[in-house]
């Protein structure tokens, strides 16, 4: 390689196409680099989805238990729910089960669907009738808690979940794992290796 410079004519100095045109051919960086962050990120998927579910599952279970219990500064500001009131009780005995179960992964898809209707059916009957939009009708948590615990649906419990640990959710996981193999195979295959 050539000592001088001339960036109007790399030719005339020596340098090689894929160093004039910015392509990196150093270990770690540019497409393999990238390569290899999406890699381990993908490995990681499954526990960062876990640890969503746990907190996810914990701060659910908290606002049923200020409701039900007084605990943790208690229902609208103080004291409890009272026992049988429709809708309050029962939407905070949906929050302290289903929050808890998500937050074990125990049941989790089944959990985050009742936990997902329950938001909804709050939103919708509670906050839309003020206003159209979450922000104006104080909505926003149940809005988000609903499209939260339906992406749990659809996603499943990931690491560090009960269900791992019974029958089905074995199963499942172990299909899933061959299944995320295959894919990371073809993505492999698919990746051309540029040197």
């Amino acid at each position: 390689m050539s000592t001088t410079s001339n960036p109007g004519n790399p030719a005339k100095t020596g340098e090689t196409a894929a160093t004039s045109t910015g392509t990196s051919t150093g270990t770690g960086t540019g497409t393999e680099g990238t390569a290899g962050l999406v890699a381990r990120l993908n490995q990681a998927q499954p526990y960062a989805l876990g640890l969503f579910r746990i907190v996810v599952g914990l701060l659910f279970a908290c606002h049923g238990a200020a409701s039900l219990f007084g605990v943790l500064g208690g229902a609208h500001g103080g004291g409890t729910v009272e026992t049988g009131t429709w809708p309050g009780w029962y939407a905070a005995v949906i929050q302290l089960v289903a929050g808890g179960l998500v937050l074990l992964g125990l049941g989790t898809r089944s959990a985050a669907f009742l936990a997902s209707g329950s938001m909804a059916y709050a939103y919708f009957k509670v906050h839309q009738p003020e206003s159209l939009f979450p922000l104006q009708n104080g909505g926003e948590p149940s809005a988000l808690f609903c499209w939260v615990f339906l992406l749990l649906v659809f996603t499943g419990p990931g690491a560090l979940a009960l269900d791992r640990l019974f029958g089905a959710g074995a199963r499942n996981g172990a299909a899933v794992t061959a299944r995320e193999k295959k894919t990371e195979e073809r993505e492999e295959q698919a990746t051309p290796v540029t040197a």
